[in-house]
């Protein structure tokens, strides 16, 4: 669960990424030490024959002095890019565009002023950018959804990206001209999926949950495998087709795969065990730093994909780690892996803005728009071919998969990663990948949420949900209205006459407002739950800001600041925080209770059908019970309601109870020798009986 709460441990975060980025950005423009050295060094110097040691001290102090002033030149760019970042990302909540997309942007534009030359090294974008962005995501990945979806995320992130490789080759071969190997090189650098806008996109209009782990899970993958396929290629595009071993290239790729996969499980079990029996948040955070760049350097050292070790390491210790966490180092770790993620996030798409060059871009414009069409057909045979291999992915969620493969910083670091051998094609490459990347991200990227309100897979808001918000609304500036007028009376700005006649009017108008709140919220309780949910953060966060005052006054000592802080942590991760009991108990107090629910339910689906009563103010009971053709344990709810709740409680069970098919174990027919083959059972889902009760109490 992800928490809004921000930590001063910000502060260390932005020191520890600002030093991380002033080492990549001075190795982006910092000159050679060489030619330093000619630069501060006078040619016809009499004392560099004469006095070689003199020589070699002012050599030395011109050089320090010089790495000195790019020093402070590269912090001044941070800083620029910072305030940037800042600049684009309020203008792009005003304007409702994805952020990254904004940056993109915003990059061009400052092209147009003329040349900005960063030299960016890929092995930095790999090591230093990536990471953050893949373990942040693969962190807050739960590993039961991607269980349930591991076939078509892993059909779509191997067979999808070798098939991509092999379309977009072939079509740019045929429209371009360029050598099959080259194109084929070019095919796995557009492979990889970079849905970071579209994730964020999803989330803001509620789109199913299952339709977001698919394409962040693919993209997850995908970017792995891709580095992978990238690198034979090339090495088949510089030796040669004679040399191409088909035998060879799979043993390398689950070689290098398999190995990434197996150090970042190794690692990241090695550091949850670690952080189990640990209990100091910075320590814990900064284990996990440890992990995310450690995994990345240790595979690629050993010879693996490090881009598939940070992901694997991110899986295990996102779901095994925070159970070995305090509350208070759950909230840090989150908020530092969101904020290291948005920084690299913005230096990533702020550089692929800042490398494309627009007059090569209208060069190369027929060459773009093979590469930009080679692009959408290879998507077009992977989602749609692929997607009869996987489990029942609707149609409509394939067109949102399809629209939503962009490009992005795997893209741009492969295609700065080409070799000098490569010196006749590279520029032509790179400027199809821009070509590439900015059709992806601007066109797709924006054109993703029409789509998606078109195609109507939005979980859409409720009626009462909707009424809720304008009739509280309405209530909010009646009573903002109320204040202003009674500060100008206390002011002297308004007579006691006009207001003594028009309070009456305006409280009158006032309650009754807030009276039609009350009956939205009565009629649907999960407006109610909502409601409260925010009420009950608010509460903590309140909670938590006066501690922090009263440790910074001196009213209480730092070991009771951290036991109290830890409690209210626990109260802001732990979901409802025990008050939706509180709730239920004031609604069975105020409310007549005639009719008693029980829902018969499977074993696996408990937790979820609780979750989803106790979020619309609902208490339960729960007694055990088993049978059916399985045999399989199931569980009873017993809810208490009133007349007009039943509807919501039965759409809360519907949607937390979901269908599968099991099998029954085979059987002998009859026949010596001969088993009949599984029985498939439908099992799953929510058995609802409703009783009318004579009366109720409470116990």
């Amino acid at each position: 669960m992800r928490t809004e709460y921000r930590l001063p441990f910000g502060a260390l975060v932005i020191v520890v990424l600002c030093v991380s980025l002033t080492i990549l950005l001075s190795a982006c423009t910092v000159q050679s030490q060489e030619s330093l050295q000619q630069s501060f060094i006078p040619k016809n110097n009499p004392l560099a024959i004469s006095t070689p040691l003199t020589s070699a001290q002012g050599e030395i102090q011109a050089v320090s002095e010089s790495q000195s002033e790019e020093f402070i030149y590269i912090e001044e760019i941070i800083i620029l890019m910072l305030v940037v970042a800042v600049v684009v990302g309020i203008a792009a909540n005003r304007l409702r565009i994805p952020y990254t997309i904004g940056l993109v942007l915003i990059g061009l534009l400052l092209t147009l002023r003329g040349a900005i030359v960063i030299n960016v090294s890929s092995t930095l974008i790999l090591a230093l950018l990536v990471p953050p962005l893949i373990f942040e995501a693969a962190f807050h990945l739960n590993i039961n959804d991607l269980r349930k979806n591991w076939i078509p995320i892993l059909v779509l992130a191997i067979p999808g990206v070798i098939l991509t490789t092999l379309v977009v080759g072939g079509i740019v071969s045929l429209g371009t001209g360029l050598a099959l190997p080259i194109a084929l090189v070019f095919g796995a650098i557009v492979s990889a999926t970079d849905p970071i806008s579209v994730v964020a996109l999803f989330r803001k209009l509620g789109v199913p949950k299952r339709l977001r782990v698919l394409l962040e899970g693919e993209s997850l993958f995908n970017d792995g495998t891709a580095i992978v396929v990238f690198e034979l290629v090339l090495v088949m595009a510089l030796a040669g087709a004679a040399s191409f071993n088909i035998s060879i290239v799979l043993t390398d790729f689950i070689l290098v795969a398999g190995g990434g996969l197996v150090v970042g499980l190794l690692l990241g079990s090695l550091v949850s065990a670690l952080i189990m029996r640990i209990d100091d948040y910075l320590i814990e955070t900064t284990l996990t730093s440890v992990l995310a760049f450690g995994s990345y350097l240790i595979a690629e050292a050993l010879g693996f994909s490090g881009v598939l070790a940070v992901v694997a390491a991110g899986l295990v210790n996102g779901n095994i780690g925070p159970r070995g966490m305090s509350p208070t180092t759950r909230i840090v770790v989150i908020n530092f892996w969101e904020y290291a993620a948005f920084l690299a996030n913005t230096f990533i798409f702020l550089l692929i803005g800042l490398q494309v060059e627009l007059p090569a871009l209208f060069e190369y414009w027929q060459f773009i728009l093979w590469a930009i069409a080679a692009v959408l057909v290879a998507r077009l045979v992977s989602i749609y071919g692929l997607s009869l291999l996987g489990r029942g992915i609707p149609l409509k969620w394939q067109h949102v998969l399809y629209w939503g493969g962009l490009r992005g910083a795997i893209s741009l670091a492969l295609v700065l990663s080409l070799p000098g051998q490569l010196a006749s094609t590279s520029n032509q490459l790179r400027v199809m990948t821009f070509g590439v990347v900015l059709f992806t991200l601007i066109v797709q990227g924006l054109t993703m949420k029409p789509l998606v309100r078109r195609l109507g897979i939005i979980e859409r808001r409720t009626v009462q949900q909707d009424e809720y918000e304008r009739r509280h609304a309405r209530a909010v500036a009646s009573r903002a209205g109320f204040e202003h007028l009674q500060h100008r009376r206390t002011q002297g700005m308004l007579s006691d006459h006009t207001w003594k006649r028009l309070s009456p009017l305006l409280d009158e108008r006032l309650r009754g407002l807030q009276n039609a709140v009350r009956e939205v919220m009565i009629g649907d309780p999960s407006v109610e739950a909502e409601e409260l949910d925010t009420a009950r953060r608010e509460y903590y966060r309140a909670q938590r800001s006066a501690i922090s005052r009263l440790l910074r006054d001196n009213v209480i000592t730092e070991d009771t600041y951290r036991q109290l802080v830890s409690e209210i942590d626990a109260a802001l991760v732990t979901p409802h925080g025990g008050w939706s009991d509180l709730l239920g108990s004031l609604r069975v107090n105020k409310q007549d209770v005639d009719r008693l629910i029980c829902a018969m339910i499977q074993e696996q689906d408990v937790e979820n059908a609780v979750n989803a009563l106790t979020k619309i103010g609902i208490t339960v009971t729960q007694l055990p019970s088993s049978g059916g053709a399985l045999g399989r344990r199931n569980v009873t709810l017993l809810v208490g309601l009133s007349a007009g709740q039943e509807a919501s409680i039965v759409q809360a069970l519907q949607r937390s109870c979901r269908k599968r098919v099991e099998y029954l174990t085979a059987l002998p027919v009859g026949i010596p020798g001969e088993i009949s083959a599984p029985i498939p059972v439908t099992v799953g889902g929510a058995t609802i009986f409703t009783f009318i009760i004579e009366r109720f109490e409470v116990m």
